[in-house]
């Protein structure tokens, strides 16, 4: 069960967004029975991770997922405020992340500033570090406010966003793992020492951002990365990464769902929203093109005649509320007379006028990669699936640690029900994971794997590195060696399985033997539950028969 809500509401609201789990189709082919948010990641289901991310850090969730969720026990046991169900009418399996932010469903719940959070993470980081890290770096108290009277010193008048990548080749590196290309440029430093434990160090200002492989089709066009003059005229200290990825932890000021509207072309946050927006920094006239001005003015207090003259504002008897030349706004915490300010033109310092609009940042946390920082991870693909799941599964149990742990993810026991284990067999506890009623038979091994619940291992077994969803049953004398199991499938005596993916309710044939191969039924010969049935009984009675010679 996720952590109950044990910290005071941020104010913020959460959107967790619940693909079709394209990249899963060995577990996903029927949606409506097995959707991809409930594909168990370490014996729980996958968007129970986003949900406790919430808790822990005092936001109360609002998941835009299928109502199948709500057969799921996991989730219909979670504390205090509950997450409500959404399905917007016109959400379909194609509907992309920022058109869901132009549903109306969508816009009508969404009252402030806002997360948005993808169903497929597991975050160890603790979410309150990321809100401080925006409230300090990024928000405008202008803009929480919601009036134009305040200067907000020498910050942004506009609150801006701050989004979360990580290494992908940091720790447990997975082959053809998808990535980004982002840029980025420091931050300017502040005069005080920031916190102990804070972000601020791995903080800095996102100026590009792309998925690696529009990167590669780019630079195979071009046949080298073609880099703008104004990005460098902007930026003197630009740094590039390609083995990074996009956690798809945002938070966003609630005028992105106007800037959203305002720009229908755009389909996905990553690569439109934030990465246009991102652009819109330093790139001549695209804050214009982009409506950026006119979107982060609506919903905002404007000044009356009687309150400029009683107001000792630096905006005073400035056009349209925006700062006068005396006083300008910064970006950052530092002075004038030391941070240039980002003015979308021309790029001809000579044509500045006090209406220039300085662009709201986009922060990015660059998450570290030693192998002591917190696990920060999308599980979009099996091979993710499988490495996550035993990754969490070498986390220490509370009944090993005596109650005390530093991750969120870690499990009470390690073998949830002991009683189920016969004797004579062989578990490494310290990398498996086994949930709640599975029996294991006699002259089985149990190495490095992630068992789901109801399932049963049959004697003289043998498991390496493999990961079984519940009410798997594996066949005496099989051998299974880096694979996936989906729910409720049958695993034949004496089959020889490597790095393969098994549908759910498939039953493969007794002494079967394959290799990098996903084992899937075609359509219309799936196995009834009655045939299921049939075959475990005679599992059963030859075991009787065993037991009698």
């Amino acid at each position: 069960m996720p952590h109950a809500v044990s910290m005071p509401s941020t104010g913020l609201q959460a959107l967790i967004l619940c693909g079709p789990g394209s990249s899963f189709p060995t577990f996903t082919s029927n949606p409506d029975e097995s959707p991809k948010a409930l594909l168990p990641i370490a014996n729980r289901p996958m968007v129970w991770y986003a949900l406790d991310f919430c808790y822990r850090t005092g936001i109360t969730a609002t998941a835009a997922i299928s109502t199948a969720l709500n057969t799921n026990p996991h989730l219909t046991a979670l504390p205090l405020p509950r997450p409500d169900i959404l399905s917007p009418a016109d959400l379909d399996q194609n509907t992309g992340t920022a058109e869901i932010l132009r549903l109306p469903e969508i816009r009508s719940i969404i009252t402030g500033d806002f997360v948005i959070l993808p169903c497929d993470l597991v975050c160890e980081l603790g979410g309150d570090k990321l809100l401080q890290s925006w409230m300090v770096k990024s928000a405008s108290l202008t803009d929480m406010l919601g009036t134009a009277r305040l200067s907000n010193g020498h910050r942004s008048v506009h609150s801006g966003a701050l989004g979360v990548w990580y290494n992908t080749k940091a720790t447990a590196p997975v082959k053809k793992e998808e990535t980004d290309f982002i840029a980025t440029t420091p931050l300017p430093s502040s005069p005080m020492t920031p916190p102990r434990g804070s972000l601020f160090s791995s903080l800095s200002k996102l100026v590009y951002s792309m998925p690696t492989d529009s990167l590669k089709d780019l630079t195979e066009d071009k046949n080298s990365l073609p880099v703008r003059h104004g990005l460098l005229r902007a930026h003197s200290r630009v740094r590039m990464f390609t083995t990074h990825r996009d956690a798809h932890i945002y938070i966003f000021p609630r005028w992105v769902l106007d800037f959203v509207m305002d720009n229908d072309r755009f389909e996905s946050i990553a690569e439109d929203v934030v990465g246009w927006w991102a652009k819109a920094g330093w790139q001549s006239g695209l804050a214009e093109k982009l409506h950026l001005e006119k979107t982060c003015g609506q919903g905002r207090v404007e000044e009356t005649p009687e309150d400029e003259e009683g107001s000792s504002s630096p905006r005073d008897h400035s056009p349209n509320n925006m700062p006068s030349l005396g006083n300008p706004v910064f970006a950052d915490d530092t002075s004038a007379s030391t941070t240039p300010r980002i003015a979308v033109g021309d790029g001809s310092s000579s044509k500045k006028t006090p209406k220039s609009f300085e662009v709201p940042p986009i922060v990015a946390y660059v998450h570290p990669g030693d192998a002591s920082a917190p696990i920060i991870r999308r599980v979009d693909t099996a091979q993710l699936l499988l490495t996550i799941s035993l990754q969490l599964a070498k986390l220490p149990s509370l009944e090993e640690t005596g109650g005390e742990s530093t991750s969120p993810y870690v499990h009470a026991r390690k073998i949830a029900y002991p009683e189920g284990v016969k004797p004579r067999t062989t578990i490494t506890q310290k990398d498996s994971l086994i949930a709640e009623n599975v029996t294991v038979e006699e002259k089985t091994s149990i190495k490095e794997t992630v068992i789901g619940a109801g399932s049963q291992i049959n004697e003289g077994a043998k498991l390496s590195q493999c990961l079984l969803m519940e009410g798997v049953v594996v066949g005496r004398a099989c051998k299974l060696t880096r694979c996936i199991i989906g729910k409720r499938a049958v695993i034949g005596d004496g089959s020889v399985l490597t790095d393969c993916e098994v549908q759910e309710n498939l039953l493969v044939e007794a002494r079967t033997e394959d290799k990098d191969n996903r084992l899937m039924s075609s359509e219309g010969l799936e196995a009834t539950q009655a045939e299921m049935d049939e075959v475990l009984q005679d599992m059963e009675d030859e075991a009787e028969l065993a037991v009698i010679d």
